[in-house]
Parts: C-alpha cells; sequence; structure tokens
C-alpha cells in the first residue's frame, strides 16, 4: 500500500528534477544604478532590453540613475490629499453650488416638498 506523500525522492529545497543542461538561461546584462544616498543597484536586465534611464533603489526608495557622479535627486513627497481636495482641483465654487442645488431639488421632489 503507497505511502500518503504525493512527492516520493524529494525534499523540501530540493532542485529541479532534471539536468538544466538541456536548456540554456536566456543572455542577460548587468546594468548599475546610484541613488543620490550613494547605493548602487545592479539589476540584471535582458541583453536586447532597453535599460530604463531610472530605478527606485531597494535601501532607501529614493530614485537611482545611471551617471554614478551625477544620480537623480531625491523624490519629493506628495502631501496628502483628501477627497474634497480632488474635487475642489476638477468642480469650480458654481459648479459645486449647481450640483448641490440639483440635488436638493431632487430630493425635496422626492419627499413631496415645496
Amino acid at each position: 500500500m503507497p505511502s500518503g506523500s504525493a512527492i516520493r525522492g524529494s525534499r523540501v529545497g530540493a532542485g529541479p528534477a532534471r539536468p538544466s543542461e538541456r536548456c540554456e538561461p536566456a543572455p542577460r546584462r548587468e546594468v548599475s544604478y546610484w541613488c543620490a544616498n550613494g547605493h548602487m543597484v545592479e539589476v540584471r536586465l535582458a541583453a536586447e532590453a532597453e535599460p530604463p534611464p531610472v530605478w527606485d533603489c531597494p535601501h532607501c526608495g529614493q530614485p537611482a540613475g545611471r551617471d554614478v557622479h551625477n544620480p537623480p535627486g531625491r523624490a519629493r513627497a506628495e502631501p496628502y490629499k483628501s477627497h474634497l481636495a480632488y474635487v475642489k482641483e476638477r468642480r469650480s465654487e458654481a459648479d459645486g453650488e449647481a450640483l448641490l442645488a440639483e440635488a436638493l431639488a431632487a430630493l425635496r421632489a422626492r419627499r413631496g416638498e415645496d
């Protein structure tokens, strides 16, 4: 009677079941990026891929560029905006008053008020 193990002859963390001699990895190249804090990030990209001009530094989260002597500046933190602030950017005060009057008129009509 077979045991309940579905993965017989294998252990946790074992490598691939077949040798990798039949397949070749895609050609890659390493691209280096530097942030304003002096961190160097090496990213492996496909050989034919165009590297992006900016990459996020995994150490500090700042943008990193390809030029070691002239890294990009610090990212500017956007202040928190509420939903109302975004609405006020899209609509003028007169538009808001017109929408409010229309909504109140519809509500009063449903209630049967004058």
